[in-house]
């Protein structure tokens, strides 16, 4: 299950840029997953959760957003999302086409709230 080594390096970014703001409370985490990385995204949060039980970021939210495979045409320079591995162009009808979208796998953002410490 290759979910739970992605799972991991989320975790290790997060905690990567935590470190650059300390006393920081980190509230969530957004990944984008395009449909052709193979990454389950129910495994994904299966591992991310297990992971983060029973730690200091246990309270950390995973948002993950799916980024549909998106084409664009060669001939015209449409850009069109891809249904039922239909690639043909439906502006020009061009058989020539290059993949643009759906095979992310980023780091999107990280919600923390910032400890302003108090001057009173």
């Amino acid at each position: 299950m290759h979910e739970m080594g992605i799972a991991n390096s989320i975790l290790e970014a997060v905690q990567a840029e935590a470190g650059r703001h300390p006393g920081a409370q980190l509230q969530k985490v957004g990944v984008r997953l395009g449909e052709l990385v193979a990454v389950d995204p129910d495994a994904l949060r299966f591992c991310f959760e297990a992971l983060i039980l029973e730690t200091n970021l246990e309270s950390l939210e995973l948002a993950i957003e799916i980024c549909r495979r998106k084409q664009r045409c060669t001939g015209c320079s449409a850009e069109f999302t891809v249904n039922d591995f239909e690639f043909q162009c439906p502006r020009c009808g061009g058989e020539q086409t290059q993949c643009i979208s759906g095979d992310e796998l980023d780091l999107d953002y990280l919600e923390m709230e910032e400890y302003e410490p108090s001057s009173a």
